[in-house]
């Protein structure tokens, strides 16, 4: 994946609070061991509610402790695709003004436009208090994307994915996703705590799977304020990098092989690799979102 070198990048869809500390947040609660942390982490990746969104009530909207939002640096370091095809931070800025560049052309005035957090450790959000661990995640109540950007790191090392630039697209294109999903009040028809195969959590996270392949199959025309496209290049290799990491954030995955456990489809979340994989490749191929109605699909 490769963006266009001259491209001009717009980093307002991006807050930056990494520079400050924020208070360190306990997985879970209480003494993981390292296998129950990675069950609770992929549990949480690409997941449509943050940490505790079920759990909290109004939005807390506010900064941890010792945070602050300094955009400057990054403004100054992300300009344009050239900074993108070189540095993973400037890459995502990158990704995030195409994506809502795409979900702007197809809702039109539907579409309301937010940004993307990095963090680095913990910080405090709508849903309550979020940590590295937690992985990328929207959050309805602030309406916001959080990402700590280790976390691509982490895909490769500790999860086995093969990564790369494409990949670290995908997830955030999923979690854009989870915001089309709010906007169209879609999240509503799924009840908090229900689990299945069937279930509207599984339903939901494979839909923004799909919603993220629509936006892969027009990634390379979708413009910028130029009027060019900002990503020139998608390979063949780049899909079947995102496949790969699909596969790894499966139900089934997670529980034979962070779990060491059987499969327990009653108690799947956000769909087995295949479903995942291939809803994704539905959007991708079709590159139509009303392709994507999870929803009113018989067979998942």
């Amino acid at each position: 994946m490769r963006y266009r070198d001259d491209a001009s990048l717009d980093t307002g869809g991006v807050q930056d609070r990494r520079g400050g500390g924020g208070r360190a947040v306990a997985l879970g609660g209480g003494g993981l061991g390292i296998v129950g942390i990675l069950v609770l982490v992929l549990f949480q990746v690409l997941g449509g509610g943050g940490p505790s969104s079920q759990q909290f009530g109004p939005a807390l909207d506010q900064l941890g402790a010792g945070q602050t939002v300094d955009d400057g640096q990054l403004a100054a370091s992300c300009r344009t695709g050239a900074d993108a095809n070189a540095r993973a931070e400037c890459a995502v800025v990158a990704d995030v003004e195409s994506i809502q560049d795409y979900w702007g052309g197809v809702l039109g005035n539907r579409y309301a436009p937010t940004s993307t957090v990095f963090f680095a450790g913990s910080t405090q959000t709508g849903c309550g208090a979020a940590s590295s661990g937690t992985g990328p995640f929207y959050c309805p109540a602030d309406q916001l994307v959080y990402l700590d950007l280790s976390f691509f790191e982490e895909l490769r090392t500790r999860f086995g994915a093969q990564g790369g630039t494409f990949v670290d697209a995908y997830v955030i294109a999923h979690e854009y996703g989870h915001h089309v999903q709010h906007l169209l009040g879609t999240t509503g028809r799924v009840q908090a705590g229900v689990t299945g195969p069937d279930s509207g959590s599984v339903r939901l996270e494979l839909q923004a799977d799909c919603y993220a392949g629509a936006w892969a199959n027009h990634a390379t025309t979708v413009p910028d304020d130029s009027g060019a496209p900002l990503i020139e290049e998608l390979t063949q290799d780049d899909v079947a990098r995102a496949l790969d990491a699909a596969g790894r954030i499966g139900d089934d995955f997670i529980q034979t092989e962070l779990g060491g456990g059987p499969v327990d489809e009653d108690a799947f979340s956000h769909g087995s690799s295949e479903q995942r994989q291939r809803w994704f490749t539905t959007g991708l191929r079709t590159g139509d979102p009303a392709r994507c109605d999870t929803f009113a699909a018989t067979t998942l």
